[in-house]
């Protein structure tokens, strides 16, 4: 009995440490908020605002309530125990272990301090130079994503996606919605190599190709990020995509570019110019959060121009001829079956980032 109280005890103090770090009293009071906000009628006069607060609602309590779940199972033990039946120390041994195994897989969510870590996030994958090679590398990126998001039970959104004239894509770009998702992929922002044999020219040669890869957190709250509407050039056009009868009669397309850092945004996958416009400063948001943190500006006005991330060093290279290795630059974690990355298992090197970030912080 005495090791089993010292290992309740333990998970205790370990699960309150934990507690802190996520602020979940805050969340739970803000869990409470929103419940009274939701159970107003009122609030479906703005249906996009309700969404957004159902959506919200959702997300803190998938997060919160494991938490809750664990201490309230912690408490019960400790009632079990301070009864002092021995006949019981089989049964409490068993579910302790059960519950640190909980917690064990819970603490991954400490891994996700930084202040847009539980954002959702936009994915823009772009190809490089090289013509039809690098569209078809840049479109086995976007469908490695595209299966590993199913395989998370994410929500995503095609916002605006650009073929390529024989194969691939010149660009794509998603919005992915579910638990912590910018926290999970901001490990895959950067420029992707890959190295194979060319399936698009006749003597099979090996051929380099590359594809950058965008993790944006998806900011909706204008007051979290000050844009002056004098640095922006908003442009309307014909939409390409999909959207009824008037897509392609209507100028329902918009192309905003934020001047001082000539960073451009064009969406047309919405059925309004409206739509269009909202998105596109949503995502507008977080590039300029994206290049603050790379360029560690303290405020939008010290942005520069061309200095985020772009096609200098790739951050992984994943390797088909002459032998087979995916192997991240950063954390130098590889994997020998590159068909299993490019399938959506990516787990491995998005865990070993985190990892990593984690143990520079401590």
């Amino acid at each position: 009995m005495p090791e089993l109280i010292k290992t309740l005890q333990t998970l205790k103090q370990e699960l309150e440490s934990a507690w802190q770090k996520l602020q979940l009293d805050q969340k739970i009071t803000q869990l409470s908020e929103l419940e009274k906000v939701i159970a107003e009628p009122e609030l479906w006069l703005n249906p996009n605002h309700a969404k957004q607060q159902h959506e919200l609602f959702a997300k803190l309590n998938n997060e919160v309530t494991p938490w809750q779940l664990i201490r309230t199972q912690l408490h019960d033990l400790q009632e079990i125990i301070d009864l002092n039946d021995q006949s019981l120390n089989t049964e409490i041994d068993a579910q302790l272990k059960a519950i640190s195994d909980q917690f064990k897989n819970l603490k991954k969510n400490l891994r996700f301090n930084g202040k847009y870590d539980n954002s959702d996030a936009i994915l823009r994958v772009t190809a490089g130079v090289g013509g039809v090679e690098a569209m078809d590398w840049a479109s086995m990126l976007e469908r490695m994503y595209l299966r590993w998001a199913n395989e998370q039970g994410f929500k995503v959104t095609c916002l605006d996606r650009s073929s390529g004239e024989e194969a691939g894509i010149k660009t794509a770009v998603y919005e992915i919605v579910g638990t912590n998702v910018y926290g999970l992929l901001k490990s895959e922002h950067g420029v992707h190599r890959l190295v194979r044999l060319s399936p698009f020219n006749a003597d099979n040669l090996r051929q380099t190709s590359f594809a950058l890869v965008e993790i944006l957190p998806v900011i909706t709250e204008t007051d979290e990020i000050k844009i002056n509407d004098k640095d922006l050039r908003i442009d309307v056009y014909h939409s390409g995509g999909h959207g009824g009868q008037s897509v392609n009669t209507t100028n329902s397309a918009v192309r905003i570019t934020h001047l001082p850092t000539n960073t451009v945004v064009a969406i047309q996958n919405e059925r309004s110019q409206l739509q269009n416009k909202e998105k596109a400063l949503e995502i507008l948001r977080g590039k300029l959060v994206q290049m603050q943190q790379e360029q560690q500006a303290d405020n939008l006005d010290k942005l520069r121009a061309g200095e985020s991330a772009k096609w200098g060093q790739q951050i992984r290279n994943y390797v088909l001829q002459p032998y087979k290795l995916v192997k991240d630059t950063r954390t130098k974690h590889e994997s020998k079956d590159p068909d299993s990355v490019l399938n959506g298992k990516i787990d491995e090197f998005i865990d070993a980032y985190l990892e990593d970030a984690l143990s520079n912080s401590l």
